[in-house]
C-alpha cells in the first residue's frame, strides 16, 4: 500500500514540477547547471562538514523540490512511470474515459490493489452513493440469469473486498443514513434466499463496520432490534453466527473500545432466543453454532449477559429437552459444552476479558460460582444414567476388533463435564459425585474402552483431582470404594485385549489380541499415587497394606520409569535445561534453552560407533559443527543468566 501511495504522490509531484519548469521556460538539464561561484562555495561547504550537494549549492530554485523527492525515494518511483518504461494502470485508463460503468471497473484485476493504494480518482468515484448502493446489491442479492457467468462469484467478491479495504470515506457513506444499512441487512430477511457464499461476504462487511464504525452501526441496530432476532433465526449459517458473536459483544477488542455503545445488549433477551434453538431445531449445525455463541458469551461478553446465562434457571432451560431420548444427541453434547465453558477454570482465573492466545494452566483451588454449580448438580443424576452401556445394541467394527456399543460423543462429553466440575465445584460437587457413584462408573468406562485416548485423558484428570482433594473422604472413596489399586493391578495382569463377547471392546477373531492402549495413563496415575503417598499418610497406609502393590511398584513400576526416562537416553530426544516436567503443549518454543552440549555429545557418540552411513555423515557433521557454533555463542549467555 505504501509503495502505491508513494507512486501516486510521485506522479502528482512530477506533474507539478513539469508545470513549473514549463512556466519558467527551462530545460530539465538546466536545473543542475551551476556557476563557478556555486562550485567553489560547495567546496567550502564540504570543508565545513556540510553535504557536497544541497539546494543552496545548485543553480536553480527547483533543485529544492528535486532534493525532497530524492530524500523520500519518490524520484525513483517517477522513473518507472516515464513513458516507455511502464504501462498505465488499466483502472486509470477506464477512469480517463468520459463514460464508464461500475462493472467495467470491477472487471479489472487491479481494482483492489488501487483501492488499497488509495487511488484518489477511484476512491472519489466509489464513494458516491449510487456506487456504494450497487456494491451492496452485489453482496446481498442473488445473481440473475443475464449475468450468470460473472455475477455469482466475481462481482460479490470484488464488492466485498472493496469494503474490507477499510477506506474510511466508503464506510462513512455506508453508515451515513439508514437507507444503505437497511439494504445491507435486508440479507437476513426471512423471505430471502441465504446462500453460504453471500453470507460470507455479508459477514465480512458487517464485521468491518463493527471494527471501523462501531458506534453508528450499533446505534442503528439498537433502533432496529428485530435484526438480532432475524440473525438468530439464521444461526445455522456459520458466517451469521460469527457476526452475532461480535454484535453481542463477545469480542475483546470491540467491547473494550466501545463499551458504552454495546452495553444495551445486557437488557435484551438475546441469550434466551439463542437457547430456544436447542429446543426448536433438529439441525446439528444450529445446535453447534448456538453453543459457540453461548461459549463466547461466557468468555468475553458483558458481565450482565454472563450473569444471566450462569443462573440456575437458565441452565435448567438449557437442559429442558437435552435429556429427552427423542431429541438429537447434538442437543446434549452442545448443552454440555456451554456448561463446561461456564465452569472452565481458565476463565475463572483470568476474569471476564482474557487476552487472546494466552497460554494458561488451570489454577488449583479455584472454585466456581455456587449458583452455577447448584444448577448443574440438579441434572447430574440423569446425565450419569446415560453412561450405562449395557442396554445399547449398536456394534462398530474397528481394526483391532469391535465396539458393542461405541462410547459415543455424548458419553465422552459427560465424562469431560465431570472432569471440569470436580476440581472447581467444591465440596458440594464432591459429595454429590460420591453419592451417585460417578467416579466408580467412569473408572469402569476407562477399562472397558482401552483404546479411547480422549476418555483416558479425562479420567486421568478426574483421578488426580480426587487424589489431590483436601476432602479425605474423597481420597478414601477412590482408593477404597472404587478399588483403584486393584483395578490397576488387574489391568497389568491382563494387558491384552480379550475376546469375551460380553465386554464392550472385543478382539478381532483369527488374529493375536492387541495390547491394551491405556497402559501409559495407568503408569502416570500410578506414579501420581506414589508421589502423593509420600506426603499423605492415608494414601501411604493404603499402599503399604497391599503387598501385591508394594511388590509391583518395586519390580515393575520402578523399572518402567527408568526405561521410559528419555532424559537418560544416550541419544534421541534433546533434553531441556529447565522445566523438564512441563507439558509440551504449554511450552513456548522460542523461550526454551536446549542442552546443546548434550546434542553435540550424542552426535559424537553416534559417529564413534558408526551409527550413520557414509552418505549421512557429511550432513550430520555439518549439523555437529552447527551445534558447536551455537554452543560457543549460547553458553556465555546461559552462564550470565545463571549468574544474574
Amino acid at each position: 500500500m505504501r509503495l502505491h501511495w508513494k507512486r501516486n504522490q510521485a506522479n502528482l509531484t512530477a506533474y507539478n514540477l513539469h508545470d513549473q519548469t514549463k512556466q519558467n521556460s527551462l530545460n530539465t538539464d538546466q536545473i543542475f547547471t551551476s556557476s563557478p561561484q556555486s562550485l567553489s562555495s560547495s567546496s567550502a561547504a564540504a570543508a565545513d562538514s556540510t553535504p557536497e550537494y544541497s539546494p543552496s549549492t545548485l543553480g536553480h530554485p527547483l533543485a529544492s523540490t528535486l532534493f525532497q523527492l530524492v530524500e523520500r525515494g519518490e524520484l525513483f518511483m517517477m522513473f518507472w512511470r516515464m513513458t516507455g518504461l511502464s504501462t498505465a494502470s488499466p483502472v486509470e485508463t477506464i477512469l480517463d474515459k468520459e463514460d464508464f460503468t461500475l462493472e467495467e471497473l470491477l472487471q479489472e484485476d487491479e481494482i483492489i490493489q488501487e483501492c488499497k493504494a488509495l487511488n484518489s480518482r477511484l476512491i472519489n468515484f466509489l464513494r458516491e452513493r449510487p456506487q456504494v448502493e450497487q456494491l451492496i446489491r452485489y453482496i446481498v442479492e442473488e445473481e440473475g440469469p443475464e449475468d450468470a457467468e460473472m455475477r455469482p462469484f466475481r462481482l460479490p467478491f470484488i464488492a466485498c473486498e472493496i469494503f474490507t479495504c477499510e477506506v474510511d470515506v466508503l464506510l462513512k457513506t455506508l453508515v451515513e443514513g439508514d437507507e444503505l444499512l437497511n439494504l445491507l441487512f435486508s440479507f437476513v430477511e426471512p423471505n430471502r434466499s441465504h446462500s453460504a457464499l453471500l453470507a460470507g461476504y455479508f459477514s465480512k462487511v458487517v464485521v468491518c463496520l463493527l471494527s471501523r464504525k462501531t458506534v453508528p452501526l450499533m446505534q442503528y441496530i439498537q433502533v432496529h432490534r428485530e435484526i438480532i432476532k432475524k440473525m438468530i433465526d439464521l444461526i445455522g449459517i456459520t458466517s451469521i453466527m460469527e457476526v452475532l458473536v461480535r454484535l453481542i459483544g463477545a469480542d475483546e477488542h470491540i467491547y473494550t473500545n466501545c463499551a458504552d455503545a454495546m452495553r444495551w445488549f445486557e437488557d435484551t433477551d438475546v441469550a434466551d432466543l439463542i437457547v430456544d434453538k436447542f429446543n426448536s431445531s433438529d439441525s446439528p449445525e444450529v445446535h453447534a453454532n448456538a453453543a459457540e455463541i453461548l461459549c463466547a458469551i461466557t468468555r468475553y461478553a458483558p458481565p450482565g449477559l454472563v450473569t444471566k446465562i450462569s443462573s440456575p434457571s437458565f441452565i435448567g432451560n438449557l437442559f429442558r429437552n437435552a435429556l429427552d431420548e427423542s431429541r438429537p444427541r447434538s442437543v446434549l453434547v452442545n448443552s454440555l459444552a456451554v456448561c463446561i465453558s461456564l465452569l472452565d477454570p481458565k476463565r475463572l482465573t483470568i476474569g471476564i476479558y482474557p487476552a487472546y492466545n494466552r497460554q494458561l494452566t488451570p489454577t488449583s483451588g479455584v472454585t466456581s460460582n455456587p449458583e452455577v454449580v447448584e444448577g448443574m448438580l440438579e441434572i447430574l443424576g440423569p446425565l450419569l444414567e446415560l453412561l450405562n452401556v449395557s442396554s445399547e445394541g449398536t456394534v462398530l467394527p474397528t481394526t483391532y476388533g469391535k465396539l458393542q456399543p461405541p462410547l459415543g460423543k455424548h458419553r465422552l462429553k459427560i465424562v469431560e463435564f465431570v472432569s471440569i466440575l470436580l476440581p472447581v465445584g467444591g465440596e458440594a460437587a464432591e459429595n454429590k459425585l460420591m453419592q451417585l457413584g460417578a467416579v466408580n462408573l467412569i473408572l469402569d468406562l476407562f477399562f472397558k474402552y482401552p483404546y479411547n485416548n480422549f476418555l483416558h485423558h479425562f479420567v486421568e484428570d478426574i483421578v488426580i483431582a480426587c487424589l489431590e482433594s483436601k476432602n479425605g473422604s474423597l481420597v478414601k472413596h477412590i482408593l477404597g470404594d472404587c478399588n483403584l489399586i486393584e483395578k490397576i493391578l488387574d489391568a497389568e495382569k491382563h494387558s491384552t485385549l480379550t475376546s469375551d463377547s460380553d465386554k464392550p471392546t472385543v478382539a478381532v477373531d483369527g488374529r493375536p489380541p492387541s495390547k491394551i492402549g491405556n497402559m501409559g495413563h495407568l503408569t502416570r496415575i500410578s506414579n501420581k499415587i506414589v508421589h502423593l503417598g509420600s506426603t499423605n499418610g492415608d494414601i501411604q497406609t493404603i499402599l503399604q497394606g497391599n503387598n501385591e502393590w508394594v511388590e509391583w511398584q518395586s519390580n515393575v513400576l520402578s523399572r518402567r520409569n527408568a526405561m521410559e526416562n528419555v532424559y537418560q537416553w544416550a541419544c534421541g530426544r534433546p533434553s531441556s535445561l529447565r522445566d523438564r516436567t512441563r507439558d509440551t503443549d504449554d511450552d513456548d518454543y522460542q523461550n526454551r534453552d536446549f542442552d546443546v552440549a548434550a546434542l553435540a555429545n550424542n552426535l559424537s557418540v553416534a559417529f564413534r560407533y558408526g551409527v550413520y552411513s557414509n552418505d549421512m555423515e557429511e550432513v550430520l557433521l555439518q549439523y555437529y559443527y552447527l551445534c558447536l557454533s551455537f554452543l560457543y555463542y549460547k553458553v556465555p549467555v546461559m552462564n550470565q543468566q545463571q549468574t544474574d
